[in-house]
């Protein structure tokens, strides 16, 4: 299998880990602080990465990397998980899709910007057709929002995008795995202070649904969803496997389905069908 079908792969995996972290995240602050949980769940991260690190001795960044593992912990492991704990105080998880449409797009542009990444023409209108048809369909499910939440879903694309882009472009050099951790490393003395300071004074009304959600977004969210992130776009390439992100909707939806029995419609099925098609029609056109 040659490397940029591992690419799709490694991605594809990492996108399906993802597809559950709005939902977690939103169950979680119902009973969290958005502040705290941001922080405690980069600490939690933190120390698997520490573990990681000592059971499997990696050789150290260099002076140069510093600045991308600087990016990539205030993109992904602080700015995104902030911003959206924040933006779903406000919206609802369902309405936080019309924005995760647009994560690919933002990818992209990162990718040209940040990796090198130098896609053809024609990627682009795949690109900004799949995001548009993401969007769109959201926008016909669910129309509850505020403007302040859709503001910081707004800055948590941007952040998101850049830290995607970032890592993506790192990871071609130390390893998909190794850039998260040493990224949650590089977070944790400042996280740590600050879960100890922003920890509620009990933890008495947190109830069952929230802990397993912070399990979660510390643990799938966090870090073993960018193992394989990282690694695809590494070698699959930023902006092409980053289009892999205009499924995660779907596959949310379809989690719905298998575990609440919520129903798939016909519209949501050719929608789907047109999404794979631009994802598709991007991978042809990305080189």
């Amino acid at each position: 299998m040659d490397i940029e079908k591992n690419g799709w792969i490694n991605g594809f995996i990492g996108v399906a880990i993802f597809s559950a972290s709005l939902p977690a995240t939103r169950i979680a602050v119902a009973d969290f602080d958005p502040l705290f949980l941001t922080v405690i769940r980069a600490t939690i991260a933190g120390f698997l990465a520490v573990a990681l690190l000592t059971l499997i001795p990696q050789k150290r960044p260099t002076k140069d990397n510093l600045l991308s593992l600087f990016i990539v912990s205030i993109g992904v492991v602080i700015g995104f998980p902030l911003l959206t704990a924040l933006a779903l105080q406000h919206i609802t998880s369902a309405h936080s899709v019309v924005f995760i449409g647009l994560l690919p797009l933002a990818t992209a542009i990162f990718g040209v910007l940040r990796a090198g990444d130098r896609p053809r023409p024609a990627f682009w209108v795949f690109s900004i057709l799949g995001s548009t048809l993401v969007a769109g369909f959201a926008l016909t499910q669910d129309y509850s929002g505020s403007w302040i939440g859709d503001l910081y879903m707004v800055a948590a694309i941007i952040a998101c995008g850049l830290g995607y882009a970032e890592g993506g472009k790192l990871s071609r050099t130390l390893g998909g795995w190794q850039v998260i951790s040493w990224a949650l490393l590089l977070s944790l003395p400042f996280m740590l202070p600050l879960a100890i300071y922003f920890m509620p004074p009990t933890f008495s009304n947190i109830g069952k649904p929230a802990w397993f959600a912070l399990a979660y977004v510390s643990l799938f969210s966090m870090l073993i969803g960018f193992v394989f992130w990282y690694r695809g776009l590494a070698q699959g390439g930023v902006a092409t496997v980053g289009q892999l992100q205009l499924i995660q909707p779907f596959l949310g939806l379809a989690l719905s389905a298998l575990l609440l029995g919520e129903e798939i419609t016909l519209v949501m099925s050719l929608v789907c069908l047109a999404v794979i098609f631009c994802v598709a029609g991007a991978k042809k056109f990305a080189k």
